[in-house]
């Protein structure tokens, strides 16, 4: 089959590999659609790489080339003996996460046994952690990680179940944590925060507006900082307040609008460490910090000390796993599709690039996504 390769920081090739044969409880899925992430790119260019040997050293492309991509949709191809409930031709959506439901490991480690299996202690995944992802042409996976779709959506817009799911798994953690302020009434915690703040209004913090207002229910003031006008005039659509950090300053608007109280709960979608720094001056002492985006480099590890000093609530929540249905599917991809497909949640409208095939691949990752109208871009295959 055909496959874009990451063979080297910044180079990926279309070669053929061979596809893995499916084994009893496996199915093979011909990939129709692959969405483009923020980590993929951090991979190609060198500033991160998850595949790591047992000692946690990271492994060179040089020696193990990857097959990126994570956020994938496709068409059941074959299935193996064992499968009962999955059949060639029916479309899915792709649990990269494997765990021990995918191994029909028993007992389950104490991560899968608690509805943590994004913890699984011998979890790995495809298109991150060296196993091969979404950018070829079939993938071969355990049945349970693939969930089935119901309705006939754009293959595009199912690939963006995973990271929807993302924000459905943070969501749990931050709802059922208990803080000094809580989303809503009956949350964990105590008084209900009066203001949301939410850094970057990229796939994630679009992602992340529409699931406090349509799906949480959260009707205070929501404040997002952006300065990528296009990016902004969704925020606002999914019913936020945007801040063009280019044009005026965070902070001051800030205590404008909460008359000096600050946020009671901060959403850290940008993975910048510039924006990770100016945090202690947007939130209220105790507040709640959900650290989402990943990354943050150039930044001393000083500026904890302004953040620790306000004894906040720090979550840092990964992932889309987190939990299984009785057929032993991802709960929480489950629900993101669901949210998708009676058009709760819009991620249609955060898709601005298509690229047709495999072949586009080298491209999307050379330059596209640095376009000023971009905000989501999905391979077509």
């Amino acid at each position: 089959m055909k496959a874009a390769v990451l063979v080297d920081v910044g180079r990926i090739e279309l070669r053929d590999v061979a596809c893995e044969e499916p084994g009893p409880r496996d199915v093979v899925v011909r990939v129709t659609a692959v969405g483009l992430c923020g980590t993929d790119f951090h991979i190609f260019a060198g500033h991160a790489n998850y595949n790591r040997d047992e000692r946690g050293r990271p492994i060179p492309l040089a020696r193990q080339p990857q097959i990126l991509g994570h956020e994938i949709a496709g068409v059941v191809e074959a299935a193996g003996t064992a499968v009962r409930d999955l059949h060639p031709g029916e479309q899915v959506v792709v649990d990269q996460g494997r765990n021990c439901m995918s191994a029909a490991r028993s007992p389950l480690c104490e991560y899968c046994a608690t509805g943590d299996s994004h913890q699984c202690e011998w979890y790995s995944e495809h298109g991150i952690t060296g196993l091969p992802g979404g950018f070829a042409e079939y993938l071969t996976i355990p049945a349970v990680n693939a969930v089935r779709i119901a309705s006939d959506r754009d293959p595009a817009v199912a690939a963006l179940t995973e990271p929807l799911g993302c924000v459905v798994h943070s969501a749990q953690l931050l709802t059922r944590t208990p803080a000094r302020y809580a989303l809503r009434n009956g949350s964990a915690g105590g008084e209900v925060a009066r203001c949301v703040v939410i850094c970057g209004a990229g796939p994630a913090g679009l992602l992340w507006v529409q699931y406090l207002r349509t799906v949480l229910g959260y009707d205070g003031l929501l404040l997002v900082t952006e300065p990528h006008a296009t990016k902004r005039a969704l925020a606002e659509r999914f019913g936020a307040e945007t801040i063009d950090p280019t044009a005026t300053d965070p902070v001051e608007v800030m205590y404008e609008r909460t008359r000096g109280r600050r946020a009671e709960l901060l959403i850290e979608a940008t993975g910048s460490g510039a924006v990770f720094a100016a945090i202690p001056r947007l939130v209220r002492k105790q507040a709640t910090i959900l650290l989402y985006g990943h990354g943050h480099t150039g930044v001393d590890l000083s500026v904890l000390s302004p953040l620790q000093f306000l004894e906040p609530t720090l979550l840092a929540p990964v992932g889309a796993s987190g939990g299984f249905a009785d057929d032993g599917r991802p709960a929480t991809y489950i629900r993101a599709l669901d949210l998708i497909e009676r058009g709760q949640v819009d991620v249609q409208s955060l898709i601005t690039h298509r690229h047709p095939s495999l072949d586009s691949v080298v491209r999307a990752f050379m330059g596209d996504h640095r376009a000023p109208e971009y905000v989501k871009g999905v391979v077509v295959v």
